[in-house]
């Protein structure tokens, strides 16, 4: 039988009845995940347990490597029965790891079984689900409203297609799916397929032939996802890069166009420029800016030229980021033009730092206007969760926090959500208990609610 009872990561009797009387059964929003939109729009039934679970998850790709498993076995050509075999058999000794705890959980809640995951059990629980699976004609719809998810933002580039949208408004599904905007392709101007990505911009907007010409073109995919409901936008980098003057960063991509490949420098002085006027952007139209910080992309070339990109070979940079991104957040806001913004950490040794600087930049704009986003990608475990809710409680607001996301390419994703609500609840229910803080429950449990779910929908402008 599963190790995953009713008060999994429940301490103490506070935690527990904060969790199942005011988390528990909270809508989720995502407010931001890798979903593909058109696949929830085709919703066709799933075919085998591996197809919903291990395909392009990179997060449980990366543990099996961790583990000494052969290519063959997680990206290869081996049969997806094998493969499913193959992470069963990594995952009974990952004790701690946050797949240990994820996978258990959506084993048990989508697929109604509670057998141990581990090499000995591993054909038995192929066969269940996949049995599971048949008899209930599982779909992407199914599996994100089981999740009682309210509200999902998928991440799209400037050119993706945007028709999906619509299309799965008029499906009649109790969620509703919506891109969040993302230019990071335009950013990467040192990229081979810069002029390919060009051509794409070009063939929705127009002829691009200077940065006036770019800037116009942006502002006007932008609207266009306005109008399918867009409310936040996404930019990624690994730190944040200086300012640079318009002219500086128009010869930049003025050589782009022309085929030439820009050095470094020159790359920085573009991506610099380009940031800036994107937050001023957002500003304009209101649109919240969710940046991501601090990850090394692509990190084994070998690897990355066999698989690509977001294939699980991508780390933690150690780079300073404070300089900057101060810079970068006090000329917009001098020129009243910065955009509420969730920033997201992905080296925790940066994490009180940027909590206070954020705090520099809070205004009645709206309740935590500069968010610390939540503990992201390798920090979504129990350690990195908690580790946020402290630096975030000790120098921030937490009353005022959006809270928990996927971030993730798989369905089953939402019992993440959960995992980070009940770690919510003990951190309260234990300072409770301890005296340390109000001994309202009905209080507490208000708060709870709203970092579950009713902060983030009033931050991204959701009905």
């Amino acid at each position: 039988m599963s190790y995953i009872k009713d008060n999994f990561l429940l301490t103490n009797k506070t935690a527990v009845r904060l969790y199942e009387k005011y988390a528990k059964n909270m809508p989720i929003f995502d407010y931001h995940c890798h979903l593909p939109e058109k696949q929830i729009l085709e919703n066709k039934p799933f075919s085998d347990i591996y197809e919903i679970w291990l395909s392009g998850d990179h997060y449980k790709w990366r543990l099996m490597r961790n583990y000494g498993v052969d290519e063959a076995y997680i990206t290869g050509d081996k049969s997806n029965k094998e493969k499913f075999v193959a992470y069963c058999k990594t995952l009974g000794t990952a004790f701690g790891n946050p797949l240990y705890h994820w996978s258990q959980v959506e084993l048990k809640d989508f697929f109604n079984c509670e057998l141990e995951i581990n090499e000995e059990n591993a054909e038995q629980i192929w066969d269940w689900c996949n049995e599971f699976i048949a008899l209930n004609n599982i779909t992407p719809q199914k599996l994100i409203e089981q999740s009682n998810v309210s509200h999902l933002f998928t991440t799209n580039e400037i050119f993706d297609d945007l028709s999906t949208f619509p299309a799965i408004a008029q499906k009649g599904y109790n969620f509703k799916v919506i891109p969040a905007f993302r230019a990071d392709k335009l950013m990467g101007i040192e990229s081979p397929m810069y002029k390919t990505f060009m051509e794409k911009l070009e063939a929705l907007t127009g002829k691009i032939a200077n940065l006036d010409d770019l800037e116009k073109a942006i502002e006007q995919r932008l609207c266009d996802f306005i109008e399918v409901g867009t409310t936040a936008s996404d930019i990624a980098v690994e730190y944040v890069y200086p300012i640079t003057e318009k002219g500086e960063a128009n010869a930049v991509f003025e050589k782009a166009l022309a085929g030439a490949v820009p050095t470094e420098a020159e790359a920085e002085v573009f991506k610099g420029y380009l940031t800036y006027f994107l937050f001023k952007l957002y500003a304009k139209h209101n649109i919240a800016t969710e940046l991501h910080l601090g990850a090394t992309r692509n990190n084994n070339s070998v690897m990355f030229a066999k698989l690509g990109a977001d294939t699980g070979y991508d780390g933690m940079s150690d780079q300073e980021v404070l300089r900057n991104l101060t810079k970068l957040f006090d000329r917009l806001n001098s020129e009243n033009a910065l955009p509420k913004t969730i920033v997201f950490n992905l080296n925790p040794k940066m994490n009180s730092e940027l909590v206070v600087l954020l705090g520099c930049f809070q205004s009645g704009e709206a309740k935590g206007k500069m968010q610390y986003g939540p503990a992201w990608w390798f920090l979504d475990n129990k350690v990195g969760m908690e580790r946020h809710l402290q630096d975030l409680t000790a120098t921030g607001h937490i009353g005022a926090f959006v809270g928990m996301l996927t971030d993730s390419r798989s369905f089953l994703s939402y019992p993440r959500h959960h995992y980070f609500r009940r770690i919510l609840c003990n951190y309260f229910g234990t300072m409770m208990e301890r005296g340390e803080m109000t001994q309202d429950e009905a209080f507490v449990g208000k708060v709870v609610e709203d970092i579950s779910y009713n902060n983030s929908i009033a931050y991204l402008n959701m009905k």
